[in-house]
C-alpha cells in the first residue's frame, strides 16, 4: 500500500501537466523531487533504526505517505503539487528501512526468494499504482486522489493492530546475535564499503531505466503511438506486473546460480527487449513491455540481499542504500530525462533507456561479491 502511491504519481503527471501546464523539464522535476526526497532521508532513517528501536517508524510512514499524496490531485499549483510531493517522499523513506531490516528477520537461508516475498508486495503495489490512480482520476478528475485515504487509514490501523508481532523476531535475533560471532560479509570487511558502493552505482543505472521507463512510456504511447492516457496507464500497470512475476522467479533463481551472477543476467539481458519494444507496435507493445519488467525488476530483492550481505552489521543503512538511495538516484534521472526530452523529443530518452542496462552490467560485474548456496 506505500508502493501504490509511488508509482501513481508518474502515472498522473500527463493530466498534472495539463491542468497546471507544465513542461516536461517540470514533470521531470516533480518525479525528481519524489524520489531525492527517499533517497536523502531513507539512508538517515535506516542508520538511526540500526542504533534504536523506534516503532513509531511504520505507522508514520503510512500517516505522511497518504498525507501527502491524497491531496496531491487538488494542487493549486506548481508549488503546492512538489510540497504534497516531499510529504508523500518522505513517508515513504520512512517505511522502507524499518520494513526490510524487518522482513531480514523473517528470513531463512534463501535470502532472496524471503526478500522476494516481502518485495513481491512492492512491486505488486507500483504495478497496482498506475491502474488505481487512471480509473480515479476518470471517475473524479484529479480530485480522484482523495480516493486513497480509502486504502491508507485501514493500512494504518492494521499496523497499530500488530506492530508488536513485527517487532518480535528482530528483538529475539538481535539477542541472539549478542551471544555468537558474527561472520564477515561475503566480500570481505576491507571491500565491504567498495563492494556497497559497485553495486549501489550498478543499481542507481538500474532505477534510472526503471524509473525512466514509468515516467516517459506514457508520453510515448500518447505521442509517438497516438494512444489513449488512459492505455498508458495500463501500459505502465503492464511493465509492473512483469517486475512482480519477475521478482518471485528471479530471486528463486538467484538462491540457486548465485545473487551477483543472475543480477548482471538480468542486466545484459534487458537490453535486446528494448530494443524490440521500440519496433513494436499493437499488441506486443504490452507484451515486450511485460518481459522487459519481467527481467529488469526481477533483480530488486536480489540486490537488497546482496547489500545486506555485504554490510551484515548494519542492515538498516544496506537497505537504506540499495532501496531509498537507488530509488532516489532513479529520480535525479527521471529529472535530467525531462530535460533532454525538452530538447530533443520523448524518442530520444527511450533510445538513452535501452543503453543504461548495459551500462549498469559493468560495475554489478566488478563487485567483489561471494555467493553460497544455503546448502554450504
Amino acid at each position: 500500500m506505500i508502493d501504490v502511491t509511488g508509482s501513481a504519481l508518474p502515472a498522473m503527471m500527463p493530466f498534472v501537466k495539463n491542468t497546471l501546464h507544465l513542461s516536461y523539464t517540470a514533470v521531470g522535476a516533480v518525479i525528481m523531487v519524489s524520489n531525492m526526497t527517499s533517497s536523502i532521508i531513507q539512508p538517515l532513517f535506516g542508520y538511526l533504526s540500526d542504533k534504536m528501536e523506534m516503532k513509531w517508524l511504520l505507522p508514520v510512514s503510512i500517516i505522511l505517505t497518504y498525507l501527502g499524496f491524497s491531496f496531491l490531485g487538488l494542487s493549486s499549483s506548481f508549488v503546492v503539487l512538489l510540497i504534497l510531493v516531499i510529504i508523500n517522499g518522505l513517508g515513504i523513506a520512512v517505511y522502507h528501512p524499518e520494513g526490510t531490516k524487518i522482513m531480514h528477520y523473517f528470513s531463512g537461508s534463501r535470502m532472496a526468494t524471503g526478500m522476494s516475498f516481502f518485495q513481491v508486495g512492492g512491486n505488486f503495489g507500483m504495478a497496482l499504482g498506475p491502474l488505481f490512480i487512471t480509473y480515479a482520476i476518470a471517475w473524479a478528475d484529479l480530485s480522484g486522489t482523495l480516493y486513497y485515504l480509502l486504502l491508507g487509514i485501514p493500512m494504518l490501523a492494521i499496523l497499530l493492530l500488530f506492530s508488536k508481532e513485527l517487532t518480535l523476531p528482530a528483538k529475539r535475533e538481535k539477542s541472539g546475535l549478542r551471544e555468537k560471532r558474527i561472520d564477515p560479509p561475503p566480500a570481505g570487511e576491507s571491500k565491504g564499503w567498495g563492494s556497497m558502493a559497485l553495486l549501489v552505482f550498478a543499481v542507481s543505472i538500474r532505477s534510472w531505466a526503471h524509473m525512466g521507463l514509468i515516467t516517459f512510456v506514457p508520453f510515448y504511447y500518447i505521442h509517438i503511438l497516438h494512444g489513449d492516457a488512459i492505455t498508458a496507464g495500463r501500459l505502465v500497470f503492464v511493465f509492473l506486473m512483469g517486475g512482480v512475476v519477475g521478482t518471485l522467479i528471479g530471486a528463486a533463481i538467484a538462491d540457486r546460480i548465485g545473487h551477483k551472477y543472475y543480477f548482471c543476467l538480468s542486466m545484459i539481458l534487458s537490453v535486446p527487449l528494448l530494443f524490440l519494444f521500440l519496433e513494436a507496435r499493437g499488441i506486443l507493445v504490452f507484451i515486450l513491455l511485460f518481459l522487459v519488467g519481467l527481467l529488469l525488476i526481477s533483480s530488486f530483492s536480489v540486490t537488497i540481499v546482496m547489500g545486506q550481505r555485504i554490510l551484515r552489521n548494519r542492515l538498516g543503512m544496506a537497505s537504506g542504500l540499495t532501496v531509498g538511495f537507488v530509488i532516489g538516484m532513479g529520480g535525479v534521472g527521471a529529472g535530467l530525462l525531462g530535460i533532454v526530452a525538452d530538447s530533443w523529443g520523448v524518442m530520444t530518452v527511450l533510445k538513452l533507456i535501452v543503453y543504461m542496462p548495459a551500462l549498469g552490467f559493468i560495475p554489478a560485474l566488478m563487485i567483489p561479491y561471494h555467493f553460497k548456496t544455503p546448502k554450504d
